[in-house]
């Protein structure tokens, strides 16, 4: 990262099941990787010309301590039976020189499918905002998509979510389940 300016990114996501929590808040970070570093929570700009990188390559540059900047979407519940989702969503420009957005969303009762197409159109109707592309917001994800595929001004969007149901648990303890979404900008 050269002056505070992230030059690449990954996404992860994770869940964790516990009596407590904020334990299950810890195993959801384990689950996505991101346990040992310390989280500054961002707003949702990608920066221009900053490159997506496989998660992998991303969990390799990661050390213990280390301060990383995350845009993340997160949900906790402890009511059996409960679906809970949580979702990041990018749209990157086709013009490098521009930056791109990142979305969060987090909801119960949608499935992760839903929830991450609403993350990836919220992030792809802020770039086409921005970008000057013209849209109904009332149209479906798929007409919208197609439109801004037509503009040849978005490059990619996509979505990474993360969805449980929540346990049951014993008579005397419930059990917490998170579920967590992030973008890791480095």
């Amino acid at each position: 990262m050269k002056d505070m300016v992230p030059e690449e990114l990954f996404l992860t996501k994770g869940v964790g099941k516990h009596p407590d929590r904020l334990s299950s808040f810890e195993l959801a970070l384990r689950d996505a990787g991101i346990e040992k570093c310390n989280l500054v929570y961002v707003s949702s700009i990608a920066p221009p010309g900053c490159k997506m990188i496989p998660k992998e390559e991303g969990l390799k540059k990661l050390q213990a301590g280390r301060i990383i900047f995350v845009v993340m979407s997160r949900n906790s519940c402890n009511e059996p039976h409960r679906l809970i989702s949580s979702s990041v969503g990018i749209a990157l420009p086709s013009d490098q020189s521009c930056y791109g957005y990142l979305s969060e969303y987090h909801t119960s009762g949608q499935t992760g499918e839903e929830a991450g197409d609403y993350a990836e159109d919220l992030a792809a109707s802020m770039l086409a905002s921005t970008l000057g592309i013209d849209f109904n917001v009332d149209q479906s994800w798929d007409e919208k998509e197609e439109l801004f595929k037509v503009s040849g001004k978005i490059f990619k969007t996509t979505n990474l979510t993360q969805s449980a149901i929540c346990e049951k648990g014993t008579k005397n303890q419930k059990v917490w389940t998170t579920v967590l979404a992030a973008a890791v900008l480095l």
